[in-house]
């Protein structure tokens, strides 16, 4: 008898087989599969750190990576993070399995696992059998990206060309573009970046990057990566030093022009990695910035300044923003709209803002308001304090010292297209007597600076060589905007300058006030007392002042700065002595005749007292009483001088500055018989240049400067009878700079100047007995210090001298000589120059003369010399005086 069995054959049933068995695989075979990928993708890793290296080559060489295998590098990132994930969790899977790896303590979890091990393994097997015969290519010339742009562009046109000339040229690797905000500097950069999309130049990269105020190295970086194309996956992985590597080995080999647009500060080339264009020829940068100093800490020798539009441009950009419809809806309107954009000084964001803003305004009514509002108080402007204010006050915002924000907000006082004076800005605003004076000037003057090289003052010419400054129109309306907390505080900050004013402005509450101008206005009287306790600066100088009541100034205990100059003031009223803070007092061109010994007694802080051009003055008895002054301007005053004025003045152990001026022969002696004067003397004046010719000369039988008068900067001698100027063995002049003879009789000779070694002005007019500037037997017995002599003048002006045969008997360098101007002088034969003197170069010196005859009499050194100087003289038509 047997036994037998049958298997059913059902198809579910042999599909439940399969599944147990495939599950039952994952879970069995699961240390077998990490050990297979943990090995496949190390040798996966392998593969992409060669191909990697190999592509670095290629790229290196200017190839471009495929695309194909740009794809394969992402995902085998993206891979090798997964297998990191799966091999974390290895050791808790591996200690689930039981029965020899053919069960699990938690079946389904293991079963999910393994199988994610054994998908994983395949890609990863997927990935490594992946071959690349090519990884890049020679890579196509991208194409300029063309920016766009406003669709209205005027007066820019003969920058740009010049612009574009200059940096197509062979020599040129870094161009600076600076100037204040809204200027056109991003506008005129743009127009350069689209001219390089119509002519390539050869260039194979054209790189725009906005930098803006937080400039980040890793940012610039990136944004240059992805224009040339390397902000893959493997960029994105590196670290800031390997993209400094990346980019500098990329971009060493290529032709590119990098242009950065707005950086505030210095930007590292080299720690961003771009090769310096300066050493890397065939490649460019230009760069816009607000600062001057930026361009040269950058390294361009001669930045491009953008100015702001001439009349007739900024007009004719005014008048598109308007829009004809609006111009001819009125017969008034267009002249209103020349006064409108006259306003906006030619910037050409205001001009823009401002335009479109009556591009709707079609009646003279609203165009006159607009006039009124821009006058008075233009941060109410529409568009002014969101879009025009703003933009500025980032330079502002830039500056990183508050002295130096503070001396932009103080220039804003004075009316608009002023001209302000360096040193009266110095002396006003910055020194407070904290520290010797000529240490205060010289930090003002580099605070001075800074703004000008942010683009925030602009040097100016007066005509009469002093140092001097003006404000843009818009940035003052910005100071002023700041200055009142952003139009929150609009009284605190009071600036009615040059608007007309008879009599003082109406304020809701004095007390807030902190600083006042009424500069340039028609005010006759000060009356009444005004409570100010937080003022500290008064301008009330160039009007139309007579007098001011007595309690005037009765509550104002922190005024510290008062000018009352160029006004009509004969006497001080006694309230002034309440001013026990006030360090600067100005009295300049004012017809005041004394100085009340009772004020004088309370203004225990003063350190600056100005009565220069005080034509009335008679004396300033009791200014001992001032102990602290430390600068005093008496310059063209007409009190005389006697022993007691000298004793009292000496008596001022703190001066420091003197300024002064003699009209009489005993006032003369009596200065220079105090050396401790003499010694702190910066403006020295003898004689008076507003007497009439022949009448009222002073007299004197010589001066004798026995001491150092190494403060003296200037020194004018005008309409005097004085035969010689004699100099005692202690006798220098080490920061004399001007030197003024005009119509002065019988001095013959000059050489007092060979103990000035800095001397760069020297004019000579008028003086019929002058024989010679330096004479040969008395130069003997000048002690000198080794200097060469005239080696800084660039100014030498001799005008009407009929006896005049010499300057110097033998040749000097005149190294920084830009100008000699000879008029009226016969007797003139020989100049001491030989082909090597003078300032050389494009802007060399040159002979300015009147007569053609004289020219042609003079005996040159040799013939060289001939040829350099005739070749640049200029015959002059009309007088210089």
């Amino acid at each position: 008898m047997g036994l037998s069995f049958s298997v059913p054959c059902d198809p579910c049933v042999n599909k439940v087989f399969q599944w147990l068995d495939v599950r039952g695989s994952h879970t069995h075979n699961l240390k077998k599969n990490l050990v297979a990928l943990k090995r496949t993708m190390e040798e996966l890793k392998a593969k992409w750190d060669d191909l990697s290296r190999r592509l670095t080559r290629e790229e290196d060489r200017g190839l471009q990576r495929l695309a194909e295998f740009e794809v394969w590098l992402n995902r085998v990132v993206i891979v090798e993070k997964e297998v990191s994930d799966i091999l974390n969790d290895r050791d808790v899977q591996l200690q689930r399995l039981c029965l020899c790896g053919f069960c699990s303590t938690s079946l389904l979890s293991s079963y999910s696992y393994g199988k994610t091990v054994f998908w994983t393994l395949g890609k990863v097997e997927e990935l490594k059998n992946k071959d690349f015969n090519v990884i890049a290519a020679q890579a196509q010339t991208p194409e300029v990206e063309e920016r766009p742009l406003q669709p209205i562009i005027v007066g820019q046109e003969t920058m740009l060309d010049k612009a574009w000339k200059h940096l197509m040229e062979d020599e040129t690797g870094i161009m600076g573009f600076y100037g204040m905000g809204g200027v056109g500097k991003t506008t005129l950069l743009t127009q350069i970046n689209n001219k390089l999309s119509e002519d390539r130049r050869g260039f194979d990269y054209v790189i725009w990057v906005v930098v803006s105020k937080e400039a980040q190295i890793e940012k610039i970086q990136d944004d240059i990566a992805e224009k040339v194309g390397l902000n893959g996956e493997e960029w994105k992985q590196m670290d800031k030093s390997q993209k400094t590597n990346r980019l500098f080995n990329f971009l060493k080999k290529k032709r590119f022009v990098l242009f950065l647009d707005d950086i505030w500060e210095k930007v590292d080339l080299a720690e961003i990695g771009v090769p310096d264009p300066r050493t890397h020829k065939g490649c460019k940068l230009a760069f816009t910035t607000r600062s001057q100093d930026v361009c040269t800490r950058m390294g361009v020798g001669k930045p491009m300044e953008v100015k702001c539009l001439a009349d007739n441009d900024a007009f004719d950009l005014f008048q598109k923003k308007v829009g004809e419809t609006t111009l001819g809806s009125d017969p008034g309107i267009p002249d209103l709209a020349r006064e409108v954009a006259k306003k906006c000084c030619g910037l050409p964001l205001a001009l823009n803002i401002i335009g479109e803003t009556m591009s709707s305004k079609k009646t003279v009514q609203e165009w006159r308001n607009t006039i009124y509002v821009l006058n008075s108080n233009a941060a109410e402007f529409s568009g002014m304090v969101d879009k025009i204010l703003p933009l500025l006050k980032y330079s502002y915002d830039s500056l990183k010292e508050e002295h130096v924000k503070s001396c932009l907000l103080y220039c804003a006082l004075h009316p608009e297209d002023a001209i302000i004076l360096k040193e009266e800005l110095i002396c006003e605003n910055i020194i407070d007597g904290s520290e010797d004076i000529e240490k205060a000037e010289d930090k003002g003057y580099v605070i001075i600076g800074s703004l000008v090289c942010a683009s925030l003052l602009m040097e100016c010419e007066d005509g009469l060589g002093r140092g001097v400054v003006r404000m843009h129109d818009v940035v003052r309306e910005m100071a002023l905007w700041i200055a009142s907390e952003l139009g929150t505080q609009k009284e605190a900050f009071i600036v009615r300058a040059g608007v007309g004013l008879r009599e003082i402005p109406k304020v809701k509450n004095w007390n807030i006030v902190r600083r006042m101008s009424l500069l340039d206005n028609k005010i006759v009287h000060l009356v009444g007392s005004l409570e100010c306790k937080e003022l500290t600066t008064f301008l009330m100088g160039r009007s139309q002042l007579e007098d001011i009541s007595s309690e005037f100034f009765n509550y104002m205990p922190k005024l510290v700065v008062l000018d009352l100059s160029n006004s009509y003031l004969s006497e001080l009223p006694e309230g002034i002595s309440n001013l026990v803070s006030l360090r600067y007092l100005s009295l300049s061109s004012t017809a005041i005749r004394c100085l009340p010994k009772k004020v004088l007694q309370e203004l225990k802080k003063l350190i600056h007292l100005d009565l220069g051009y005080t034509w009335e003055l008679e004396s300033i008895a009791g200014i001992s009483s001032l102990y602290n002054l430390k600068v005093l301007k008496l310059h063209a005053s007409e009190f005389s001088w006697d022993l007691n004025t000298v004793k009292e003045l000496e008596t001022l152990k703190h001066l420091e500055i003197l300024t002064t001026s003699f009209n009489d022969s005993p006032t003369l002696e009596h200065f220079f018989s105090s050396l401790r004067l003499m010694s702190r003397t910066r403006f020295l004046q003898i004689g008076n240049e507003f007497e009439s010719s022949g009448n009222g000369h002073l007299e004197s039988t010589g001066i004798s400067i026995l001491g150092s008068m190494d403060k003296l900067r200037v020194f004018r001698i005008e309409k005097c009878r004085i035969p010689e100027i004699k100099i005692g063995r202690i006798c220098s002049f080490l920061s004399l700079v001007q030197v003024f003879i005009i119509g002065c009789e019988s001095l013959r000779e000059l050489t007092f100047l060979m103990l000035a070694p800095n001397l760069r002005t020297l004019r000579i007019f008028r003086s019929k007995d002058i024989e010679d500037i330096i004479k040969k037997e008395k130069a003997c017995e000048v002690e000198e210090s080794g200097n060469v002599l005239f080696q800084k003048l660039n100014d030498l002006h001799l005008e009407d001298l009929p006896k005049l045969k010499n300057i110097y008997w033998i040749p000097l360098p005149f190294l920084c000589l830009e100008k000699i101007v000879v008029r009226g002088c016969p007797s003139l034969k020989k100049l001491p120059l030989d082909s090597k003197s003078g300032k050389q170069g494009e802007n060399g010196c040159i002979i300015s003369y009147k007569s053609r005859g004289w020219i042609k009499g003079v005996k040159w050194e040799d013939e060289a010399t001939k040829i350099r100087f005739l070749s640049s003289c200029i015959k002059e038509e009309t007088e210089a005086y």
